[in-house]
């Protein structure tokens, strides 16, 4: 089965709220976050995914709150990160190669936002409730991985 397939069932998966908690994993947070961007550009995705990661918490069990669930700073992160991956890809790379590259880069590192936040800003209430610029480096893969994330 290909990659892209296989991103193409979780996305669906996700939007199906059935993607329960065990499988709801750093990885798959960016392989339906690659999906989203890829389909729908990062603004887009963006609003789709705060939607699509609320429901799938709730379908779950996960509360949305200030001190778990959903968090608006992480997700507009990645979203931003994973749109300057897949940009840097050349045109004629399929989802499934993009893919790849995103799960064999800097991004698979869950701990990456670290790179660009301190843990404290990172893992605030404020951050998790609404957007918080990064207090350590600009939100650029090229600014902190010297090959601009590629694989």
């Amino acid at each position: 089965m290909s990659s892209t397939v296989r991103v193409d069932e979780l996305a669906a998966r996700f939007l199906a709220c059935a993607v329960p908690r065990e499988e709801w994993t750093h990885r798959a947070h960016l392989l339906v976050g690659a999906w989203h961007v890829q389909r729908y550009g990062p603004e887009e995705a963006l609003a789709r995914l705060r939607v699509g990661i609320r429901r799938l918490n709730e379908a779950n069990g996960i509360v949305n709150s200030a001190s778990s669930g959903y968090h608006e700073t992480i997700t507009r992160a990645f979203v931003a990160l994973l749109a300057q991956l897949l940009d840097a890809c050349p045109a004629g790379m399929s989802l499934g190669e993009r893919v790849v590259r995103i799960v064999d880069g800097p991004l698979a590192d869950k701990d990456v936002l670290c790179s660009f936040y301190s843990r404290e800003r990172l893992m605030s209430a404020a951050a998790r409730a609404g957007w918080m610029e990064p207090d350590r480096a600009p939100l650029e893969l090229t600014a902190t991985f010297a090959d601009g994330g590629a694989a």
